[in-house]
């Protein structure tokens, strides 16, 4: 999770004994509580369709169900990659651009930079003074940036602290995830029980919930869709790029009218996120009667184009002052939050 962060985090605080006790004879009140979403991305690239259909479609959702929800732009993160200030600047107005044109509503959520709630690298420095090298040695998702040649940095090393330190900010119980990310968590987990070993019951521990019906999307190389592996298709900005991914699809060495297995086809696996049941049933049957790779691609191009055309207008029309605007008053909610947490952070270890 250090490419793409994008995780959320659900927070259900139950109401004292005393209180439920109280609305004992109330029939409908069963169980009270109350929940917390916060998600993150990383501003590390344009948005994908593997962002979308990964992780923003499904949080998404969540403004209409939770009580409160917390979305950020986690920058510190991206600068164990990003170190042009200039890219940055941009990177992160982007992404929160595609944020609220992919649906975000900053009505029913809190948007800020990770940056401007400086508690994260605050809690981050504290965990780390307790975090064992050896966790960190084992992190899937560093050794596996170290095999394939990818720059490394002490940043990049440590990363799993400050990812701890924005779920364990605000008292997460669960965590849900996708498999490749429940690492992340049981890390974290170990880093609280660390310090709730030293200093007391201070922090929740949180529960990875590997949400198994959250869409895996194949990059255009048949590997997971990642900016790190440079086989995105890019949801905003110029049309021609769209269109340069999609066609570089891989494929296999079947001839133009040969049958094709949609199932191992990743042309076919993409374009199936974008079509209801039964149109998926059809494009799927084309193929097993001979479909050419090359009219595949097409007709992947123009669903695609259709399917995010009202998303990509919406994207054109947000300008970056009330982007600023959005997110200079959500740091202002989150700061306090924050803050709240580490006030008791800071008793507990003697700071306070």
């Amino acid at each position: 999770m250090c490419e793409e962060i994008t995780f959320v985090v659900v927070v259900e605080t139950r109401y004292s004994a005393s209180l439920q006790k109280r609305f004992a004879n109330v029939a409908y009140v069963a169980t009270i509580k109350a929940m917390k979403v916060l998600s993150a991305m990383q501003p590390s690239g344009t948005l994908h369709l593997g962002n979308y259909f990964g992780s923003m479609l499904p949080n998404r959702e969540y403004q209409e169900t939770a009580d409160q929800v917390f979305y950020f732009i986690v920058d510190l993160h991206a600068l164990t990659t990003v170190h042009d200030p200039e890219v940055l600047r941009k990177s992160r107005t982007d992404a929160a651009r595609d944020y609220l044109a992919a649906g975000f509503d900053p009505e029913k959520s809190i948007m800020f930079f990770q940056s401007s709630v400086p508690q994260h690298t605050e809690l981050q420095w504290i965990l780390s003074t307790l975090t064992p090298m050896g966790l960190l040695e084992r992190s899937v998702s560093y050794k596996d940036k170290v095999q394939k040649g990818l720059d490394t940095n002490a940043g990049l090393f440590m990363y799993p602290v400050l990812m701890a330190a924005d779920i364990l900010l605000y008292d997460a119980d669960k965590v849900p995830v996708g498999k490749d990310q429940k690492q992340h968590v049981e890390m974290a987990r170990d880093i609280a029980q660390k310090f709730n070993n030293a200093y007391g019951d201070t922090f929740v521990i949180p529960e990875p919930e590997v949400r198994e019906n959250v869409a895996v999307v194949p990059g255009t190389d048949g590997q997971k869709m990642s900016k790190s592996y440079g086989n995105t298709i890019p949801l905003f900005g110029d049309e021609k790029a769209i269109q340069k991914a999609i066609m570089g699809t891989v494929t296999d060495s079947k001839d133009k009218d040969d049958p094709k297995d949609p199932d191992s086809c990743v042309i076919y696996q993409i374009h199936k996120l974008l079509l209801s049941e039964g149109d998926a049933a059809t494009l799927a049957d084309e193929y097993k009667n001979g479909l050419p790779y090359g009219d595949a691609k097409k007709k992947l191009f123009e669903a695609y184009m259709d399917y995010f055309g009202e998303m990509r207008k919406k994207h054109e029309s947000i300008k970056d002052d009330y982007i600023a605007t959005i997110l200079e008053e959500g740091a202002v909610k989150a700061q306090k939050v924050a803050q709240a947490k580490m006030e008791a952070v800071k008793k507990a270890v003697g700071l306070v």
